[in-house]
């Protein structure tokens, strides 16, 4: 389902969230792209989902990716090398929502660096919990205030961050035994 923004909306949300927002991009995407600084996304994400006029009530996704590989320039294949990422940055954070009431949608990104942590979006969103946590799981990013930032698929002695540019494609991790499950409080009564 492809649905139209109003340029009014993007007005609105630069109007309203000023020095905040770094960057808009509208072309080719039918979704506009709010490039938000680090230090103001809750502010955002939370006046997003509850002033009126927005009401961007439902966090339809949450990921990121590895934007700007530390090691190597990636070859193109014969044409030279191809230059890629994004300069002082390490990691985008991707914020997809919905609002079921105007019927539209907002793509919101925050850039950050390797060794920065981004503040978490659980205070406005139950649900990034566990999106976050995967980000972590698999990139490394550490989100500040979360409420229990651990890995959520892979085993606790894993080495690395799988979906990393650097991380070699062919390791292979074999862990001996099993590690104890936590009660959670849920024991057979």
């Amino acid at each position: 389902m492809t649905m139209a923004y109003s340029p009014d909306k993007i007005e609105k949300i630069k109007a309203r969230f000023g020095d905040a927002i770094e960057e808009v991009i509208t072309e080719r995407t039918d979704v506009p792209i709010f490039y938000v600084k680090k230090e103001k996304i809750v502010e955002v994400l939370g006046a997003l989902r509850t002033e009126e006029g927005f009401e961007y009530n439902f966090l339809a996704d949450l990921t990121a990716y590895d934007d700007n590989p530390p090691i190597n320039d990636i070859p193109d294949y014969g044409l030279g090398v191809v230059k890629q990422g994004g300069g002082d940055h390490r990691f985008v954070i991707v914020y997809q929502l919905f609002s079921f009431q105007h019927k539209d949608r907002v793509r919101l990104k925050v850039r950050t660096k390797e060794d920065e942590a981004v503040p978490s979006a659980t205070p406005v969103w139950k649900a990034a919990n566990w999106l976050e946590r995967e980000i972590y799981d698999m990139y490394g990013v550490k989100f500040s205030d979360h409420p229990n930032l651990r890995r959520i698929m892979l085993d606790e002695r894993w080495i690395g961050h799988p979906q990393r540019k650097e991380y070699p494609i062919k390791r292979y991790q074999r862990f001996q035994g099993s590690l104890p499950l936590e009660s959670f409080g849920l024991e057979d009564k």
